[in-house]
């Protein structure tokens, strides 16, 4: 029976989790304090740069000079400290997957290379093809997406907090009527449901995402497989001394590659129509609601175009499933192409299994395998 997709995650973490842990990992928390203090003093530059554009429009409402040049000469230490912090934030982010990375693959290697498990491993059936392919590109994505996600997670979560509250102070209440009544934090409670709107359609649109990450990495796999076995065998140098057999086995792998990549294609094509919309609505949804504030007097070009800024920057921190979701697929489905290799060389070392291979003398010999049966598609 195939491992369940728990059983994949729990076994993956469960060797990917030692890089964080031993008498080394303090560097390792280290870097993420910095990468912490990073994010924290980012996010006060975006709120002094939020302001700023209040202070800058009205101004320009007003047309003072002398405000405007002040504004413009405050700029260039935001500018200048945003750009900074957007520099030391890629560098530690980019250091800690470079050291996960070397150190995962390092755990895999040694672990694939012990006990002559790259040879026995062969013999094992389960998901386990092409394994140096595995640990060389699947391992970097397992890697580097998590701490891109988390980072974005937490980072959404800081903005999503301190925007909310500018949204609520500067957007008020809205008039609904000669009655008196109104509508408190009306830009909050239209960009909550504007997001859970947004995130629903890319949660059905892209559900069948991971199985088809899935499917196009074994796909990609299975045909560098075959090439490498044709390569080593030396069965086809040249493709006119290919014998049919070999001829049609590359081609079919060839189709499926391309087959799954349409699959993917398509995927991408739908889930881009839901985020770009959503980038070219959101800044306009953002200016729309402040407008009967504006027009009213009731709020200043300043205010009007500060609260359409937070607006954007709330809308993003609530939909980072929405921009995450195809980043989660394709870590998930190589975090299980991994697992499934650690999963089949656990197996190589458990007797008693139906492997195939007898140890005579310290040679390993493989049985011969059962015919395959034929079923029928239907």
């Amino acid at each position: 029976m195939p491992p369940g997709q728990k059983q994949l995650l729990k076994r993956f973490w469960h060797s990917a989790a030692g890089f964080w842990r031993g008498p080394s990992s303090w560097r390792v928390w280290l870097l993420v304090a910095l990468m912490i203090a990073v994010m924290l003093l980012q996010l006060l530059t975006l709120y002094g740069l939020n302001f700023w554009n209040r202070y800058f429009f009205d101004a320009i409402e007003r047309k003072d000079g002398d405000q405007l040049w002040r504004q413009a000469l405050l700029f260039v230490p935001l500018g200048a400290s945003s750009l900074v912090l957007a520099i030391v934030s890629v560098w530690a982010r980019m250091t800690t997957q470079r050291r996960w990375r070397a150190w995962l693959s390092n755990h895999l290697y040694d672990y694939w290379l012990e006990h002559d498990r790259h040879r026995r491993l062969r013999f094992m059936n389960g998901d386990h093809q092409g394994p140096e392919y595995r640990i060389a590109e699947d391992a970097r994505v397992a890697t580097d997406l998590p701490i891109d996600l988390v980072l974005g997670l937490f980072s959404s979560c800081l903005t999503a907090i301190t925007f909310i509250g500018v949204l609520w102070e500067v957007g008020g209440a809205l008039p609904l009527g000669a009655g008196g009544m109104t509508l408190p934090g009306y830009l909050v409670i239209a960009v909550v449901i504007y997001s859970v709107v947004l995130t629903a359609a890319m949660m059905i649109i892209g559900r069948h995402l991971t199985r088809v990450i899935t499917e196009s990495k074994r796909a990609e796999a299975h045909l560098r497989s075959v090439g490498a076995h044709l390569r080593q065998t030396g069965e086809a140098p040249l493709i006119a001394d290919v014998s049919g057999g070999e001829r049609r086995s590359i081609r079919a792998a060839l189709d499926e590659v391309i087959r799954w990549w349409r699959a993917y294609c398509w995927q991408l094509m739908r889930m881009t129509l839901v985020t770009h919309t959503n980038g070219l609505l959101t800044p306009v949804v953002g200016l729309l609601l402040c407008m009967p504030k504006y027009l009213a007097d009731t709020m200043s070009l300043g205010q009007a175009v500060q609260a359409a800024a937070a607006f954007v920057m709330v809308q993003g921190a609530f939909n980072w499933i929405t921009d995450s979701y195809g980043r989660l697929a394709e870590w998930t489905a190589s975090a299980n192409r991994v697992a499934s290799l650690l999963l089949a060389l656990d197996e190589v070392e458990r007797p008693g299994r139906a492997t195939g291979i007898h140890l005579v003398g310290g040679t390993s010999l493989k049985t011969p395998a059962p015919e395959p049966r034929q079923v029928s598609p239907e």
